[in-house]
């Protein structure tokens, strides 16, 4: 059965590659790049979901990071995170739940990350708006327990993404690694020992919004 499914940050990177699942699998995909909707607007978000009508997915994938020491943080870049990465996710969830409680069916699959669920020197800003991220998921999936609805994250480490390359390129211009070298350091920090690919976390999302997947709910599935 073809689906509704929206992928905000859908036209590169992990968003791509959860897009093209969906597609590939026969769902009607609306991906949404930060030029089509500000997912920090409330009078956008809601304008936007309007237009769409009732959603049976949703992928809240939007996301940004910024890396700087607690002193040189910026109120900026702390609000510009957690607006984008925490605020993001609240808008869009609280725009599609009340008509996927009345279907009585629906998956919410937020993309946070390792971060969400513990500490990182450097990324003050991107780790708490993650763990607000990964609370939000777990507060929502305590409301709709027991329904057709749930709500779930995907928790990924490093991606191989234009986002993870602007994290090697900042460690290249404070450290004067190379690239190869600063890649490898990324790599490092995975138990895997290698970055993921944008695909390997698509597959993750789709196995959690699948229509089998109904009792899962509140879980954050790590990758990598």
């Amino acid at each position: 059965m073809s689906r509704v499914v929206v992928v905000t940050g859908g036209t590169r990177g992990i968003g791509a590659a959860i897009a093209a699942r969906f597609a590939a699998a026969g769902d009607r995909v609306t991906a949404w790049g930060r030029t089509d909707v500000d997912v920090t607007s409330e009078e956008e978000v809601a304008a936007a979901f309007e237009r769409i009508g009732p959603v049976d997915v949703l992928v809240n994938n939007a996301g940004i990071s910024a890396s700087a020491d607690l002193a040189r943080t910026t109120l900026d870049d702390w609000r510009g995170q957690v607006d984008v990465n925490a605020t993001g996710a609240f808008l869009c969830t609280r725009a599609v739940l009340p008509g996927m409680r009345e279907r009585d069916r629906g998956r919410i699959v937020t993309v946070a990350s390792t971060a969400g669920l513990e500490g990182a020197k450097y990324t003050a800003a991107y780790t708490a708006s993650k763990h607000a991220a990964v609370g939000l998921m777990r507060a929502v999936a305590a409301e709709v327990a027991g329904s057709g609805v749930t709500a779930n994250a995907v928790c990924p480490g490093f991606v191989r993404t234009d986002m993870t390359a602007a994290s090697i390129d900042r460690i290249v211009a404070r450290t004067g690694r190379t690239e190869a070298e600063a890649e490898a350091a990324v790599a490092a920090t995975s138990p895997l020992g290698r970055l993921l690919e944008p695909d390997e976390v698509a597959f993750a999302v789709a196995f959690l919004a699948a229509p089998e997947a109904a009792a899962i709910n509140g879980q954050t599935l790590v990758v990598g």
